[in-house]
Order: C-alpha cells, then structure tokens, then sequence
C-alpha cells in the first residue's frame, strides 16, 4: 500500500545544499552582483568608520555587499539606488 505520508517524512529528511555552505561559502553566492541596505544611525557608524564625521541621532543608509562589506552610507535611499544603477548591483529584498 502506498503512503504519501511517508513520501513526505523522506522528503522532509533531505538536507538541501545551501543549508551546509560555511558562512563565507553563503557569503560568496552573491558575490559582486547582490548588496542589502540597512538603515543605522550615525552613533553606529562612528564605531566602525574612522574618517568621517556622523550626526549620531541622523539615520543614513548603510550598503553591504554579500560578505559584508560596506560598500557606501548615503543619507537616502534614492542615492543608494542610483548608486546601486551605475554600479550595476542589486539589492537583495530580503536579508
């Protein structure tokens, strides 16, 4: 006798690739093509950006590459999108 349930329980047993990739195995998937925005206020900035001078209580738009690299802090979204345009990145919805 045939059971989807069972079908089922095997399925759910399949480990898919991506959830064994290293961070940085998972970080390398985007690669030079995907970034993610994050909004930060300019208090967190000045904790990792030395040469420049943040308005602590002002939030700015953070642009991180795949592995975390921040690529550019603008103070809008607009700016980062045009950003995003010419240097033909794009951005990941959902992080």
């Amino acid at each position: 006798m045939y059971e989807k349930r069972n079908d089922m329980a095997a399925a759910d047993r399949t480990i898919h690739p991506l959830r064994s990739l290293t961070r940085a195995q998972f970080a390398a998937l985007g690669g030079d093509a995907v970034a993610y925005m994050r909004p930060v206020t300019g208090a967190v900035l000045d904790t990792f950006i030395d040469d420049a001078v943040f308005e602590a209580e002002a939030e700015y738009q953070l642009l991180m590459a795949a592995d975390g690299t921040p690529l550019l802090v603008a103070d809008n979204s607009d700016s980062v999108n045009d950003w995003l345009g010419e240097n033909n990145l794009g951005l990941a919805t959902l992080h």
